[in-house]
């Protein structure tokens, strides 16, 4: 992260450069997405830090979320940018200004483009790997920054080549709307994560694991719930297991689902359970084989799914349609 970071510094430098050698809107608007990148890039890797803490007793579940804040905190700076873009591209459209020496500007903006998808490419990489919002976040940042200086590049040479001043001011106002379509994803990525808004995808992977690992044991899951922090993943749930087990043998079961889990998603998982016992109205449901305490035959095997694991009630035939 730090060499991403210090490659960043270069890169800003020749934007910041090719700025005050052509003068031109829409180089200052890559310049300007350079800075942020700086900023923000600076307090990802504080919240990298700060997320690996250990849990303490005044943060319980990590630190973690840190990086959603993070997260928040560029895509704010990036929506900003974006609204004084369009300003300032605006008062350009009525008041051109010369551009000037746009050749060193095609190729200072080539090669910054090429620094930034490299750069992007290997944190997006490194995000996927240890789960991490802010890495990919930036990762993704700095790949949008490519499409930008390549689409600059095409606008420099139209212009190079007609001498139509105003083309600047409507490419500018093009990547100022760009920047803040990013940064209002960014926002709404952050605010969703704090305010702990379902992951359905998460939620999904997890039920496929849970779907096709399934023992008899596990006569059934609900109330099942997942949260993000950092690069671990909370999970809550109710487990109806056999009542006539003892406390020993149902702790072993909670502790095969928390490892499995683990396996599977590869990932850090933290994994409360509820462990419920079973009922007569479980019996239909339930495959263990030569039950001495069945009350009920079994009738057929529910398939978990979204829908039936969630809500906080215990399965039963009735409660559960045909496939």
């Amino acid at each position: 992260m730090i060499r991403v970071l210090i490659g960043g510094i270069i890169l800003m430098a020749i934007k910041v450069s090719a700025y005050f050698i052509t003068r031109s809107t829409a180089v200052l608007t890559d310049a300007l997405e350079s800075v942020i990148n700086i900023i923000s890039g600076s307090f990802a890797l504080f919240s990298l830090y700060y997320a690996s803490k250990p849990k303490d007793k005044d943060h319980p579940y990590g630190h973690g979320k840190i990086e959603l804040l993070s997260a928040g905190f560029e895509g704010g700076l990036i929506f900003i940018t974006g609204i004084y873009i369009i300003i300032k591209s605006c008062y350009g459209l009525f008041m051109p200004v010369a551009i000037k020496n746009v050749d060193i500007a095609i190729v200072l903006s080539v090669f910054a483009g090429a620094g930034n998808y490299i750069m992007g490419k290997y944190l997006v990489d490194v995000g996927k790997k240890h789960q991490s919002i802010v890495l990919i976040a930036d990762g993704k940042h700095l790949m949008t920054d490519t499409i930008t200086s390549v689409s600059l590049v095409a606008g420099l040479l139209v212009i190079h080549l007609t001498q139509i001043l105003w083309i600047d001011s409507v490419i500018a106002i093009i990547f100022g709307i760009h920047i803040l379509s990013t940064g209002y994803l960014l926002l709404k990525q952050s605010i969703t994560g704090l305010l702990d808004e379902a992951d359905y995808e998460k939620l999904n992977m997890l039920i496929d694991v849970l779907q096709e690992n399934r023992k008899a044991k596990w006569i059934d899951i609900h109330n099942l719930r997942v949260l993000k922090y950092g690069n671990t993943l909370h999970i809550d749930a109710h487990i109806t297991m056999p009542w006539y087990e003892n406390l020993e043998d149902t702790h072993k079961e909670v502790n095969n689902v928390e490892q499995l889990i683990k396996e599977k998603l590869q990932q850090e998982v933290e994994l409360f359970v509820h462990t419920d016992p079973c009922v007569p109205d479980s019996c239909s449901i339930c495959y263990i084989e030569n039950c001495k305490h069945r009350k009920f035959p079994f009738e057929r095997k529910i398939e978990w799914t979204l829908e039936n694991l969630l809500p906080n009630r215990k399965h039963k035939i009735d409660s559960v349609p045909k496939k």
